[in-house]
């Protein structure tokens, strides 16, 4: 599902040099992390499934490859200044980490809610953590006005910038190099970011492989957008996929997404427990809930018949909260 367009198109914020100048940046930094195969997902599904395992990048997730290259392009001259991020968990581990590589201070503005664990990551990197409430505040209003108080070198979005959405098409090269033609790509669709890199990518050098991305029922900003045919927002979702709880889609992902991908499907929030369960137990790779949101539109059949196809997805992250997985483990009634 894609939003037609009259007359010629604008052009869009990122192309496939972009990806590329940001593979250079990240070589030798990022982990160039391993595709994981499932006989157990092909057998139950028939198609042959190929994962490129980004729970396994450095702070544990693909948004580390958009931090670095985000940050890498700031001047020498005004890096004393800092940056200021916002994030509910990976970004803003990722933010932090490659401010601590590049000498930045950093100061990331980030939900109170947000899992521990990821807090106490983002602080072992050395940012500073300013708490904002979900419910009641903007994490956007809350960073302009640190930023006003005290001007940062930059504000670095979690997925609408250019420099980021760039770095996270760089997993697409790397799994692209190894597996050139897949049929489908799947791709967790938050932000937009993630997406925008990947679909730039494949579009460029797989042209005729179908690119699809993948919500969950509540979350599914994305999957109304494209059938209004332009942004819109939904109330704050309540999903297990907390790393996909945008309220709309972003402004400069939005023209990438919804010219280059062919649909988003829409899975359940008990579908993604299930892939979890599937990837820990089976596949031996822990993943956070987003993280197996790829692998669970492909075993729930959102995805149609992919017989004999081969289907590409990114288990996105691997940050998962203790308590949480301990629950989807042991929760493993069928429903």
């Amino acid at each position: 599902m894609t939003v037609a367009t009259d007359g010629p198109a604008a052009p869009l914020p990122i192309g496939l040099d972009d990806v590329r100048a940001a593979a250079e940046r990240l070589r030798g930094i990022a982990h160039r992390t391993p595709v994981a195969t499932s006989r157990a997902v092909d057998e139950r599904t028939g198609a042959r499934m190929v994962a490129k395992c980004e729970n396994l990048q450095r702070t544990g997730s693909f948004k580390f490859r958009g931090a670095y290259n985000r940050l890498a392009q700031i001047p020498r001259g005004v890096r004393s200044q800092g940056v200021i991020a916002y994030s509910s968990g990976n970004h803003a581990q990722a933010v932090a980490l490659a401010a601590h590589l590049l000498g930045l201070p950093a100061t990331i503005v980030m939900p109170t809610d947000a899992p521990a664990s990821k807090r106490a990551a983002t602080e072992g990197y050395g940012a500073r953590v300013v708490g904002y409430d979900r419910a009641a505040e903007s994490r956007e209003e809350v960073a302009a006005e640190l930023a006003r108080v005290n001007p940062p070198a930059a504000v670095v979005p979690p997925y609408d910038d250019p420099a980021v959405m760039a770095g996270q098409g760089t997993a697409a090269l790397e799994l692209l190099a190894r597996v050139p033609e897949p049929d489908v790509v799947v791709v967790p669709l938050g932000g937009g970011g993630l997406l925008s890199g990947w679909a730039t990518a494949v579009r460029a050098l797989s042209p005729a492989t179908r690119v699809v991305g993948v919500e969950t029922v509540g979350a599914d900003d994305w999957a109304r957008s494209l059938a209004a045919g332009r942004p819109v927002s939904i109330p704050p979702p309540t999903t297990i996929a907390d790393g996909i709880r945008a309220l709309s889609p972003g402004r400069l992902t939005w023209p990438v997404v919804s010219r280059l991908i062919d649909e988003v499907v829409v899975v359940s929030d008990d579908d993604v427990r299930a892939a979890l369960r599937f990837i820990l137990t089976r596949m031996k790779l822990v993943v956070e809930p987003t993280g197996a949101l790829g692998v669970a539109a492909l075993l729930a059949g959102a995805l149609g018949d992919v017989t004999g196809r081969t289907v590409a997805t990114v288990l996105s992250g691997g940050n998962v909260d203790p308590a949480t997985l301990a629950e989807i483990l042991l929760d493993a009634t069928p429903r």
